[in-house]
């Protein structure tokens, strides 16, 4: 399978000298959203990045990122990261033979992404302090000691993320009328905007969707318009609380005509619990904020009825269980006996 870098090398900053390494990544299923898209009266769907290789949309921006390291000649990459990058980064590094070091904010980072970094070979270290402390030491160290930085202050990461929309545009034939993204750095929304005006440019497509931008109420930097010194969610791929690429998203949600919005940790597990058990689609929490975000545009009468909408479902919902695991009622459980199986079975 032809990895990202050569399907759309017309499209990226790719030379003779850059090494075309691949796990696999991209081509993303876009599932559509029967049952909540019906509810909500619009043509829903979802872009599952959950099935990349590392189980996130950071493998399509990493990939180009490490790539350009290794072609300028890099022996060892740093990052800041909540969970998902770290683990994209400690994965690439890998595969092109590069040294990883990552930034973790101490306590903060779900159990499942701090164990991909690790096995994949990291270096972790914890940072007593949040992600916006994180990055601003990853970003001195990569100017001291010459590691080459791999967040999405990195405009390869960028570019690669691009790519999602150019996924979308082909599935559908068409872009769609919303596109709505969880907000945390606020790269990836910049990257999307990005992707669809390089097609529009292209003769691709003839117009771009109304980007809209959804973060939690305890991280909401964009729609308050203040930095969020003790950004707090259980939407940990969005704790965040000063946005490196804050000014790019916010003129391409104005340039568009969309707008940002937060929506509460309640609503976000809720959406998260909906979006599986209504249409078999698991996504981390940080995911289903679009979709908590869609709900309540609809109750304040802000959506439009009959339009095509497409959610970026960031990262894979095992990621991060114990969210859905301190919500469940207890399991039940019996003796290897025939009746209290009948009992149970018949309540």
């Amino acid at each position: 399978m032809a990895g990202l870098l050569e399907r759309y090398k017309n499209y990226f900053p790719i030379t003779e000298k850059t090494p075309l390494k691949t796990l696999g990544e991209g081509g993303t299923p876009l599932v559509k959203l029967h049952k909540i898209g019906k509810e909500l009266g619009i043509e829903l769907y979802g872009k599952y990045e959950g099935a990349n290789p590392t189980g996130s949309f950071k493998d399509r921006g990493m990939v180009l990122a490490m790539a350009k390291a290794a072609e300028e000649g890099a022996k060892a990459v740093i990052c800041a990261s909540t969970g998902n990058t770290s683990a994209s980064a400690a994965a690439y590094a890998a595969r092109f033979g590069l040294k990883c070091y990552v930034l973790l904010p101490a306590g903060k980072v779900a159990l499942g992404k701090l164990s991909q970094a690790l096995v994949y070979g990291a270096k972790v270290i914890s940072i007593r302090g949040n992600f916006d402390r994180a990055l601003e030491l990853a970003k001195g160290a990569s100017e001291e000691m010459g590691l080459a930085i791999v967040n999405s202050v990195n405009p390869y990461r960028l570019w690669g993320q691009r790519s999602g929309a150019w996924e979308i545009c082909e599935e559908l034939g068409f872009p769609p009328d919303w596109m709505v993204l969880p907000v945390g750095n606020a790269g990836n929304i910049t990257a999307y905007w990005a992707g669809f005006v390089q097609y529009k440019n292209k003769g691709k497509i003839k117009s771009v969707p109304k980007m809209v931008g959804i973060q939690a109420e305890g991280a909401s930097p964009l729609v308050s318009g203040k930095s969020c010194p003790n950004p707090e969610t259980v939407a940990t791929a969005i704790r965040i609380g000063r946005p490196v690429n804050g000014k790019k998203a916010t003129w391409a949600v104005r340039v568009s005509g969309g707008f940002f919005s937060s929506v509460s940790d309640e609503e976000i597990l809720q959406a998260q619990k909906e979006l599986a058990s209504k249409e078999g689609v698991f996504a981390e929490p940080a995911s289903c904020a679009p979709l908590a975000g869609l709900k309540r545009a609809k109750r304040d009468g802000k959506l439009p009825k009959d339009i095509a909408v497409v959610m970026v479902l960031t990262g894979n919902g095992l990621k991060d269980p114990q969210a859905i695991l301190s919500r469940q009622e207890e399991i039940c459980e019996i003796d290897g006996d025939e009746a209290q199986l009948r009992e149970v079975l018949m309540r």
